[in-house]
């Protein structure tokens, strides 16, 4: 395993290439810009990375749909083979990846690890449905034989968020190309490096423009957006830039999918076990990513015959999260990406307090010498919380946990199902029949029951209401990546 303190994860660093990539060359942006990255952790600086403007997109949408042109006629099973070396080459370099995305997100490496790994599976996955993208024969009488095929796109953004750098990037391109796009994605703001070394790594496998990495920010954003060339917008980010990219794909009638916020819900009825509510409670959360998912369970609803002994349960289990330096191999929880996400998560425990919710644990950004001068926040747990708390209707995006308690079953759904948001949710129970019901119940798309968080290749994830549109890590991503054209033919008699 990689050790941080060594040379060889500094030079990692410092190594990748900085620029812009399309037409598989590293291009400067047009107008010189260059912005500073910095790492989370430490605030030390991680160098500067080309910004990318309208006419750098301009640009690179231009090559992407020439390498489309190649790349779609390329055989499906010649499109499945570099995909499978690209998810080869991944895994060669995870950790090495999973250093990058540590030092410049504030995610633990061990945890990134598995972001590469994710990223890897994702290739290989959809290389396997490759040969899915079928059509069909529709019976219109004997003169005539129709059917269907399905087609590429063409152009593709995706548009990243910054809890998952790589793992979003590479396993959001990888349906896109298994069904014939090129595909440019635009990496966050905060941490465009892993996918930069994304670029370097898989680039060279496809023809010039399939693959393109544009950093930059809202300037890009916009211009990849509004681009006549471009036909699919993939987002994965708030429910405001949701709507703004909705609106501006609107010109142009792209294609749109998001995956956007989330306010989730984890019900524990009073047959539940215990202990594993508990554990469930704290792997909901996602405070080894300092509660920064848009999946993560932070409104919890215990029943009242067992809210005290779990939550009791929940401040042990937390309390044995080890904080740390992300590139440190034991460390369990790093910290939040910037100072404004640190602010922002201060804010909303000093609205926590003001209306009354009373903190069980956490509540301050966390110290130690160590932690000085990063984004550190302890993770945090309110009880006593009423249904219309701030802190349980709008999402924090940082290590808050609200805890309601509930007695009557239709009040508490009422509550549930109160806000815009429907993303994912959790239900405990030792009564199947009781799980089986409730998750019919909640207003989500994607439901555990007796889990959490953990996310299956093949199982579709996306959510209800404002919290997106569209599916993703399935099969149902590779059919979102293609049109259908009908073709009939009429028979000589």
């Amino acid at each position: 395993m990689l050790q941080p303190q060594s040379a060889a994860p500094r030079d990692i660093l410092a190594n990748v290439s900085r620029d812009l990539f399309y037409a598989n060359a590293w291009h400067p942006a047009r107008n010189g810009q260059r912005v500073e990255v910095k790492n989370p952790a430490t605030s030390e600086s991680l160098g500067k990375v080309a910004w990318a403007q309208a006419e750098d997109v301009d640009a690179a949408v231009k090559a992407a749909y020439s390498g489309f042109k190649l790349w779609r006629r390329t055989k499906p099973l010649e499109r499945a083979a570099i995909l499978r070396e690209a998810a080869a080459i991944i895994r060669r370099h995870a950790e090495e990846i999973a250093f990058i995305d540590a030092s410049d997100c504030g995610g633990p490496f061990k945890r990134m690890v598995r972001d590469s790994e994710g990223g890897a599976l994702a290739f290989e996955f959809f290389a396997g449905l490759i040969t899915e993208l079928k059509g069909d024969t529709i019976p219109v009488g004997d003169d005539n034989l129709n059917y269907t095929v399905r087609e590429p796109l063409g152009v593709v953004v995706r548009i990243c968020a910054y809890n998952h750098p790589f793992l979003f990037a590479a396993s959001h391109a990888a349906a896109p190309l298994a069904a014939g796009n090129a595909v440019i994605v635009k990496p966050p703001e905060q941490a465009p490096l892993s996918t930069l070394r994304l670029a370097e790594l898989l680039g060279p496998l496809f023809p010039p423009g399939v693959l393109s990495v544009l950093p930059g920010g809202r300037a890009c954003g916009e211009a990849l957006v509004q681009h006549p060339l471009v036909s699919k917008i993939g987002l994965i980010g708030s429910v405001p830039t949701g709507k703004a990219v909705l609106k501006g794909a609107a010109d142009t009638m792209k294609k749109v999918s998001l995956e956007l916020g989330g306010k989730n819900a984890l019900i524990a009825y009073a047959d539940a076990n215990l202990k594993k509510v508990a554990a469930g409670i704290v792997q909901g959360m996602n405070f080894v990513w300092c509660g920064q998912s848009c999946g993560s369970t932070s409104r919890v609803f215990l029943h009242e015959s067992i809210h005290d002994k779990v939550l009791d349960l929940v401040v042990g289990d937390i309390s044995k999260l080890r904080f740390g330096n992300p590139t440190d191999p034991t460390t369990e929880m790093g910290c939040l990406i910037s100072q404004d996400q640190l602010d922002k998560v201060a804010r909303y425990v000093d609205i926590g307090k003001k209306e009354g919710a009373r903190i069980v644990v956490g509540g301050n950004r966390a110290t130690g010498a160590s932690l000085a001068k990063g984004f550190y926040f302890e993770p945090t747990v309110f009880a006593d919380v009423k249904p219309d708390m701030r802190i349980a209707r709008e999402e924090i995006f940082g290590p808050v946990l609200s805890v309601l308690k509930w007695r009557d079953e239709g009040e508490m759904f009422d509550v549930v199902n109160s806000l815009d948001y429907g993303l994912t949710a959790s239900i405990w129970t030792a009564n199947l029949s009781v799980g089986h019901r409730a998750a019919a119940r909640v207003e989500a798309g994607y439901v555990w029951i007796n889990g959490a968080s953990t996310h299956y290749f093949g199982v579709p994830f996306g959510g209800y209401k404002h919290s997106g549109l569209g599916r993703e890590e399935s099969i149902e991503e590779l059919f979102d990546n293609t049109q259908i054209k009908n073709v009939n033919v009429t028979l000589d008699s």
